[in-house]
């Protein structure tokens, strides 16, 4: 199981993960010691170039593994449709980082409806050895021609988070997982408590064991809640025998140091 963060460059991180004085241009290598993965979600506003993935390979430790959410080109302006140069853009670019690419992320927008063929169209552009997880938003979506088109692709459906509730189907349509938590009821906003946590943990090992690859990313970052809930949900993960990348043991206050397991 690869647990992570949606990003890293987030200020009120500062004494939290990343301690006093540390400039930001050394986030991602201080990132990379307490953490084996990310979700890189700037990737949707503005993809960078080629240089800038190989220097992100560069930075990170052997074992990193970058998933990326693809363009909002493609997704949101495009809406999947004419997918072939978009996405030949996207890889072109994010291949920079070499074995450290891991999954990308579709994030569809929620005013999107079903389209079987620009889906399959969109998919079929991308290499079988790469994977693909896609996040619908629109309720259209969930029926089982689409569920097909995944699984005939090898895609995976990203299982989604809000409040503690499962925003998707529950879905098993490749031999690995993706979830992404957005939005806990915990204290203090936007954190997620133990229950939320265990009950994924749960619906996770109803599908997958831990021979499969598990990709899981807190996107709730506001205040640092991402960081703790990551740390908190690879704790509860190993206590049930999960294999999990390594995690912060805790998070400190300010001036601490943070430990990495």
């Amino acid at each position: 199981m690869l647990v992570g963060t949606s990003g890293w460059q987030y200020a009120d991180w500062r004494g939290g993960l990343y301690p006093p004085g540390l400039p930001q241009r050394l986030w991602l290598e201080r990132y990379a010691e307490c953490f084996e993965t990310t979700e890189n979600n700037n990737t949707f506003y503005r993809l960078p170039t080629r240089e800038t993935f190989e220097k992100w390979r560069d930075r990170t430790p052997d074992a990193f593994v970058m998933a990326i959410k693809a363009s909002r080109f493609l997704t949101h302006v495009k809406r999947l449709k004419d997918p072939e140069e978009p996405v030949e853009r996207l890889l072109a670019a994010a291949e920079g980082l070499g074995a450290k690419l891991g999954p990308i992320l579709l994030q569809l927008p929620p005013t999107l409806p079903a389209d079987l063929g620009r889906l399959a169209g969109c998919l079929r552009c991308f290499p079988a050895h790469l994977r693909v997880a896609v996040e619908f938003r629109h309720v259209s979506w969930w029926s089982d021609p689409v569920r097909e088109v995944l699984s005939a692709h090898g895609a995976a459906l990203c299982w989604a988070d809000r409040l503690g509730r499962p925003q998707t189907p529950l879905w098993r349509t490749a031999d690995w997982a993706y979830l992404r938590f957005h939005e806990g009821r915990a204290h203090p906003w936007p954190s997620y408590g133990d229950g939320s946590l265990r009950s994924w943990l749960r619906r996770l090992r109803r599908e997958w064991d831990e021979r499969r690859d598990v990709h899981v990313y807190f996107n709730n970052d506001p205040g640092g809640a991402a960081v703790r809930d990551a740390a908190r949900y690879a704790e509860l993960a190993r206590a049930e025998g999960w294999p999990v990348s390594r995690t912060p043991v805790r998070i400190p206050a300010c001036g601490e140091t943070t430990l990495a397991r």
